[in-house]
């Protein structure tokens, strides 16, 4: 199974401008999991979350894919379909 890992704050202005396209693919029906890396340290650290926003993209629970930073929908989408 596809999920993007969403990590962001409540802080941060990127994230700000990259949840409402998290949430519309989420809506489209790709499985995003929001990660708040203040409330969520561990699974942060699990995943060697160093500047947000950062979606992972794994299969199966592991890592096949990384952003850092905002991009387009179009990348994420491309992201998800190679994989």
């Amino acid at each position: 199974m596809k999920k993007f890992i969403y990590f962001s704050a409540e802080w941060c202005g990127p994230c700000k401008m990259l949840g409402p396209l998290m949430e519309e693919l989420n809506t489209e029906g790709y499985n995003v999991q929001k990660v708040d890396v203040d409330s969520n340290t561990e699974l942060s650290q699990k995943y060697g979350i160093r500047n947000i926003p950062t979606v992972v993209l794994t299969v199966n629970g592991e890592e096949v894919g990384r952003k850092v930073g905002a991009a387009p929908k179009k990348m994420y989408l491309d992201m998800y379909n190679e994989n």
